[in-house]
């Protein structure tokens, strides 16, 4: 992380099987076609989040090398040959696109990762993306990274999310935690409820929402592929409006472990981790440059 922008990794075990679902209109992604659950290809090595934009896909060339020096990868006839599904975030805001993930920050980001990190807020692909641009520029608060978990028995269910909608954060109970504001600090939904915006609107293309839910639940690749479905429904609770023409909102579905359990014990669970992480996203956000963070 550098300059209001960087990129989280997830180091994936051997045999993590994976899938995505993209709603948003406006995408930024490497692999997703190999993930689509016709594909035969299951197993991944590492997920990517990166800001950037399409300059952010560089990440995943690092990632690639990192993985690539310690031999893990999908196997070929030849080498191994590491996969890396890896989508971006628009946060070119607060350092105009002068500072822009790349290679290296892939590298380091494979470096620095650690089991069980409680960093949130305004850390890796967190550090520049922004919530509530439906109302234009100014107004627009903090957003960040988010993480949430849960076990039942021996299951975990972990999500994390990477918030940069151009839509308002809600709580369970409707109430805008962070979004659109006046200049007196007041939530603009109060005086337009369905969020009406232009078209023209200068948050055209410079918002998406990225949430990863994975599980130690044994999933086949369909599940896993469901499993990023449902996690949309998670981003609907949280976010409003979400999967709008100006967002790219992607899901990835993860399994990497043997516990047999209902699918629907996971998808339930991973619908609601996913909200909270959301949510935890912009409760640690900080200010960044007069833009308010809740943090």
């Amino acid at each position: 992380m550098r300059d209001n922008t960087g990129c989280t990794v997830f180091l994936c075990p051997e045999g993590t099987v994976a899938s995505v679902d993209v709603r948003g209109p406006a995408p930024g992604s490497r692999e997703a076609a190999l993930l689509q659950p016709t594909k035969p290809t299951a197993d991944i090595n590492a997920v990517m989040l990166t800001g950037g934009s399409a300059f952010g896909m560089a990440t995943a060339d690092g990632a690639m090398r990192w993985l690539a020096e310690r031999d893990i990868g999908h196997t070929t006839p030849i080498r191994k040959v590491p996969l890396v599904p890896t989508a971006v975030v628009y946060d070119l805001f607060f350092n105009m696109g002068q500072t822009l993930p790349d290679a290296e920050m892939g590298y380091a980001a494979c470096e620095a990762a650690i089991e069980n990190s409680g960093m949130q807020g305004n850390v890796g692909a967190g550090a520049g993306v922004t919530v509530g641009k439906w109302g234009g520029f100014p107004g627009f608060m903090k957003g960040g990274f988010g993480m949430a978990s849960h076990q039942v028995g021996e299951v975990v269910v972990f999500a994390a999310a990477v918030v940069n909608a151009v839509g308002d954060v809600v709580a369970d109970d409707g109430s805008v935690l962070a979004g659109s504001i006046n200049e007196d600090g007041s939530f603009r939904v109060a005086q337009n409820p369905f969020r009406l915006f232009g078209g023209s609107s200068p948050t055209n293309i410079t918002n998406t929402t990225l949430v990863v839910v994975a599980t130690n639940a044994a999933l086949t690749k369909v599940q896993c592929h469901r499993l990023a479905q449902r996690a949309h429904d998670g981003m609907a609770m949280a976010i409003r409006p979400i999967h709008t023409t100006h967002d790219g909102d992607t899901a990835y579905g993860i399994s990497t472990g043997n516990i047999d359990v209902p699918f629907d014990w996971v998808a339930n669970i991973g619908a609601e981790m996913v909200a909270q992480a959301i949510r935890n996203g912009v409760t640690h956000a900080e200010t960044v440059h007069g833009v308010m963070g809740l943090g």
